[in-house]
């Protein structure tokens, strides 16, 4: 496994950053990681043209799975600058390395494997996309849809809306168990069209399958505290930032 360490004095890393805008920070202190696998040290820049980092890349909804920081961050800021050749000093790497390197380096920091391999299978599914290849974007897309639609269908089978889904039905006992089975079996065979990344479709597409319905429920109270904030606070700008109460202050 690798080890960061701090570039300007050879010790322990000291991960210092500066607020940009409450979302985006750079680095005060340059970040080194060394691993075995490549003779020269990966190094983050520490001025503000040169590298930005938005930490951990978590959509808002699922922070109570795998929050913006933690053990894992000085993985995330390395991520973050490997993806972006310019943006660091040391071995080219593809993305798809990039992401290894991060889930690597995530467990060698402590992280618990069951989020480094989740965190990994995100991005993973943000390499695909950034590839811009049309193939895999269609397939990406098809892939998350037809686990949303067949878990959708299930549910309501469950539920008694409908009768659509061959393995639901009997007891609820049952249909919860062929249902969990299911959910593992689908997205595992439809994920060896991921080629390589077929660990990462196993993943992200049994975890979509799982947890649909806590996502579901998530997306609806988001939605309603989104309005709510619109209501009392106003529209936010184009960097997400409701500045009506500030603009009323300085009246």
């Amino acid at each position: 496994m690798g080890e960061f360490f701090d570039v300007d004095d050879g010790g322990p890393l000291r991960l210092e950053l500066r607020s940009v805008d409450g979302r985006d920070f750079t680095l005060l202190r340059r970040v080194g990681y060394l691993t075995p696998e490549y003779d020269e040290p990966f190094v983050v820049p520490r001025d503000q043209e040169a590298f930005a980092t938005d930490l951990a890349s978590v959509p808002h909804l699922f922070t109570w799975l795998v929050p913006k920081s933690g053990e894992f961050l000085p993985a995330a800021v390395l991520h973050d600058a490997l993806i972006h050749p310019g943006d660091y000093d040391g071995p080219r790497v593809e993305r798809h390395e990039a992401d290894r390197i991060f889930r690597v380096a995530m467990v060698h920091l402590g992280t618990g494997r069951v989020r480094a391999w989740l965190m990994w299978a995100a991005v993973t599914v943000g390499t695909l996309w950034a590839s811009r290849d049309l193939r895999k974007r269609t397939q990406l897309v098809a892939f998350l849809g037809i686990i949303t639609l067949v878990g959708t269908l299930a549910t309501l089978d469950l539920l008694g809306v409908t009768s659509v889904m061959p393995w639901m039905g009997g007891p609820w006992p049952t249909e919860l168990a062929l249902g969990a089975a299911f959910a593992v079996a689908i997205p595992t065979v439809l994920s060896v069209g991921w080629g390589r990344y077929w660990r990462a479709g196993v993943i992200i597409g049994v975890s979509l399958a799982l947890l649909l319905h806590v996502t579901a429920v998530l997306l609806l109270i988001y939605g309603l505290y989104l309005t709510l904030e619109r209501l009392v606070s106003g529209p936010a700008d184009a960097d997400g930032v409701r500045v009506r109460d500030r603009r009323r202050e300085h009246r």
